[in-house]
């Protein structure tokens, strides 16, 4: 699909730029042109106009032929043969006397004869012998020859420059194609692992379900293990659904942020009270630690479910006795929100990869069960927010997520 259409994008690439190359060589051509033959055409014009005026031409006397650099004047009869000057028979001009004769009056035409290329400019005038036409004629062989040189170099040059648009055409369309191609592969692999995720609860719901069928008399106590596990498939494809919806929005921007005014601090004491509950029946401790009153400006609710995601991944990966702890400080241009715990820790090249929709560290899929889209939820939460986020993790130590806010964002 992306060869068929890296294909097509040279194709149009090329066209512009063949296209430009025919465009620019014409207009060189035709000004070269023009500026050879203005000395050629101002002394043909000159003499016309001298001999309109009642001179001869360049003072010349009636009958003086020249074919050299200057204009040279042929006077012909009403017969349409040379009068002025008396040539041989086999002179060139007198062999070719029909093709030299003007096609065009008062305006400069160019006539060519075996080989040879001339620029004219001719008259009528009535005489008492009848109509008699004076031809105003220069020799620009010189100038043909080097005007014909010029468009060898340009059709030269333009064919080697359509090669080179052909292939700069293909290379500028593949690295166009990159992030689309990227893209492209990213949603594949977002739906499949999307699909993968949402198929793995509804076949343990399923099994589940089946084997509630084959006894149809068993109390509910009974089977409180099987219905237990089908509320917990439930929950957690509820939750991978809103996970999903929540990204699918944001990625069109109908994602809504509505940001105000609030104390941070007093979030943080929120959260702390909010887990403290379970962090005691699962014997591990939680914490908050705010110096001083932290006003911030954002989206209340983004921030609060940013908050929950960083401390249910703490909880997960804390063992019994470890401890959680939240902190938020500012300074003068920003506001540090930080999340610790001393659980397991991460890997070192797991790291750049936490972020990215349904990866878990392989280590910890197995003993706890998650989607894999909390982070990716997260990291979106603190851009609309202009902020950053940044991971450090020791195994077996500490993993410390540290957010940095701008107290001054930029409207958008």
């Amino acid at each position: 699909m992306f060869q068929k259409t890296r294909l097509q994008l040279t194709l149009l690439n090329s066209i512009v730029f063949i296209v430009l190359i025919a465009i620019l060589s014409r207009t060189i051509y035709f000004y070269t042109e023009n500026q050879i033959y203005m000395d050629v055409n101002d002394s043909l014009k000159k003499d016309y106009r001298d001999f309109n005026n009642g001179g001869m031409p360049g003072g010349r006397p009636q009958g003086e032929f020249l074919l050299g650099p200057g204009p040279s004047v042929i006077v012909w009869g009403p017969d349409e043969t040379i009068i002025e000057p008396r040539l041989s028979v086999d002179n060139f001009i007198k062999v070719n006397e029909s093709e030299f004769y003007p096609e065009r009056f008062d305006e400069i035409e160019e006539i060519s004869v075996n080989g040879q290329t001339y620029r004219a400019l001719s008259t009528k005038v009535d005489t008492e012998y009848g109509e008699m036409t004076v031809q105003f004629i220069r020799n620009v062989d010189t100038e043909k020859e080097m005007l014909d040189r010029l468009l060898l170099i340009l059709f030269v040059g333009g064919g080697i420059g359509s090669l080179v648009a052909v292939g700069a055409g293909y290379l500028l369309a593949g690295r166009a194609l990159i992030p689309v191609k990227k893209s492209w592969d990213q949603q594949q692999q977002f739906v499949s692992d999307a699909s993968h995720e949402i198929r793995t609860p509804l076949a343990v719901i399923q099994s589940r379900a089946d084997l509630l069928f084959q006894s149809p008399s068993a109390t509910i106590e009974e089977k409180a293990v099987d219905i237990s596990i089908i509320s917990k498939e439930v929950r957690r494809l509820n939750k991978l659904v809103n996970g999903l919806l929540t990204l699918t929005r944001t990625d069109s921007n109908q994602m809504e942020v509505k940001k105000s005014n609030f104390f941070l601090d007093d979030l943080l004491m929120d959260i702390v009270e909010q887990y403290t509950d379970i962090a005691s029946f699962q014997e591990k401790s939680i914490i908050s630690h705010a110096p001083e009153q932290v006003v911030f400006h954002g989206d209340k609710e983004r921030i609060h479910q940013l908050l929950v995601i960083l401390v249910d991944n703490a909880m997960k990966f804390t063992e019994e006795g470890g401890e959680i702890s939240l902190s938020c400080i500012k300074n003068s241009s920003s506001v540090i929100l930080t999340v610790e715990d001393n659980g397991k820790g991460i890997p070192q090249e797991d790291l750049p990869l936490i972020f990215n929709r349904f990866y878990q560290v392989e280590q910890s899929r197995s003993a706890n069960e998650g989607s894999g889209l909390g982070l990716s939820i997260a990291k979106w939460i603190v851009n609309t927010h202009q902020g950053n986020i940044k991971v450090t993790s020791e195994q077996n130590e500490r993993t410390r997520f540290e957010i940095t806010f701008p107290r001054n964002q930029r409207k958008t």
